[in-house]
């Protein structure tokens, strides 16, 4: 059994690069589809939903990505990164708020709204599966 943890020059040039920017437009589609056809099958209000817990999962997105660029830019100049565990958990805090917002006003149905915020999870699915079936035979 090799003890060789490092791909070789075959396996490296072979992968496909990371496709954070696929993953959105898929997140995207999924979303907006997802909006029309929660309209469409069962409400206006379920679509609306559908469509806003997919723009709270970019929000979440975005802001994530924020903050880990100013975390690992501030580590890579050599300081020690300045984050509170409140600070970090800030959006966790306000997503919360948000959503439980929109329960206590009932504003959309609850489930259309956890299925826009699970679009990112499906779009990562999604994602993955397009590489598994569009690699090269060989």
């Amino acid at each position: 059994m090799s003890e060789d943890f490092e791909p070789s020059a075959a396996a490296s040039k072979d992968a496909l690069p990371p496709s954070n920017d696929r993953i959105l437009w898929i997140m995207g589609i999924i979303g907006a589809g997802g909006a029309i056809a929660g309209a469409v099958a069962s409400s206006f209000r379920f679509g609306l939903g559908i469509f806003l817990g997919t723009l709270l999962a970019f929000v979440n997105y975005f802001w994530l990505k924020s903050s880990l660029r100013r975390i690992f830019s501030a580590a890579a100049t050599g300081e020690r990164p300045r984050m509170l565990a409140g600070k970090y958990f800030l959006r966790y805090i306000v997503l919360a708020a948000v959503v439980a917002a929109i329960y206590a006003t009932d504003l959309v149905p609850i489930v259309a709204l956890i299925l826009g915020l699970a679009a990112f999870g499906f779009a990562v699915v999604v994602e993955g599966l397009m590489r598994m079936f569009s690699r090269k035979a060989g």
